[in-house]
């Protein structure tokens, strides 16, 4: 049975979890930021901005009429950077059915109010969406979804019924579909994987190995569980695909973002220079600084995203930040 779906945000995310839906049979409409983005869908069947090269669905439609695209669609599914999602989701949220269901496929944390997107859309959608919001997040490149390689994702809500919905409306023989009520876990794991993703490219930049590259995972890894579990999340969470899954993708492809500027500030070129260059969002450049902030209101020692932010915003070099890692105090390997 179709359902019709309003997906906020063109980017190669938004886009290639739009064009599974509508392959589904689904009918789905795209909003988009950028007129020429919506055109080129429209025209081409194609995002040449940021998904080149895939053939969209004819079920999808696109504009930039944003309460034209959530008007009377039954799921809503949230895919805009998230330093936007709250300007976005308020706008949206006069128009958004008051029993539709809410699907978050964002990864970060906001700025000021430190809050993942469960904390964002609970204060910026009315109280029936608001009871109906799930999380989408796991080892996820858009452009392999979008070639329908296999994929395992994880989806989180705190109502069961939710869940199992988004499991089925996603669900297909490449994409497959977890379920879990930990929504902290999957929200923090998602977001903070990305500060990881920046220190293990400057290692890949720096020239360090393989070994140095699977400490900063296996550590970050310590890191995230650390702050999550301070924060209500399952420790066990971590461990799956919205931890150390899509910790491993964001840390080790060649896909990821956020590796490719950790790499390029390993190699000393300046930040706003490799952002330049960029078509696409780093989501864990924003996420450094909210998650620094984050752990010392926490009081959780978070060494590496300390590190990450010190050569992000504090003009230290990443050789120097790799080394103050290493000259650490030696502890145990499991502490509190």
């Amino acid at each position: 049975m179709s359902v019709r779906v309003a997906v906020l945000g063109a980017g190669a995310w938004g886009t290639a979890l739009a064009n599974l839906l509508a392959r589904k049979g689904n009918p789905v409409m795209l909003w988009s930021w950028e007129e020429s983005v919506a055109d080129a869908i429209r025209t081409r069947r194609e995002n040449t901005t940021y998904l080149p090269g895939v053939v969209l669905d004819d079920r999808i439609t696109a504009s930039t009429d944003l309460a034209a695209a959530v008007v009377g669609a039954p799921w809503i599914v949230s895919v805009s950077p998230a330093q936007h999602v709250r300007e976005v989701i308020s706008r949206a949220s006069v128009a958004i059915r008051a029993d539709a269901g809410v699907i978050s496929a964002s990864k970060g944390l906001e700025l000021g109010s430190l809050e993942t997107m469960a904390g964002v859309l609970s204060e910026a959608l009315p109280a029936g969406p608001a009871s109906r919001l799930a999380f989408l997040s796991g080892p996820s490149f858009a452009a392999e979804v979008a070639q329908e390689l296999a994929t395992a994702v994880t989806v989180a809500s705190r109502d069961p019924a939710t869940a199992g919905a988004v499991q089925r409306l996603f669900q297909t023989p490449r994409f497959r579909v977890y379920t879990t009520d930990d929504v902290v876990g999957v929200e923090l794991g998602g977001a903070l994987k990305n500060v990881i993703a920046l220190a293990a490219g400057m290692a890949v930049g720096l020239g360090l190995g393989h070994n140095a590259r699977a400490a900063l995972i296996t550590r970050g890894l310590a890191e995230i569980a650390r702050l999550a579990s301070s924060l209500g999340a399952n420790p066990l969470t971590l461990s799956g695909l919205a931890g150390m899954g899509d910790l491993i993708l964001t840390c080790t492809g060649e896909l990821s973002r956020n590796r490719h500027v950790g790499v390029e500030l390993g190699r000393g070129r300046p930040l706003h220079d490799i952002l330049a260059e960029m078509k696409h969002v780093a989501e864990g450049i924003d996420t450094t600084r909210a998650a620094h902030a984050l752990a010392a209101r926490e009081r959780i020692q978070m060494p590496i995203v300390a590190e990450v932010h010190s050569v992000l915003f504090e003009g230290r070099p990443a050789r120097d930040a790799l080394d103050n890692l290493m000259l650490r105090e030696p502890k145990p390997e499991i502490w509190s």
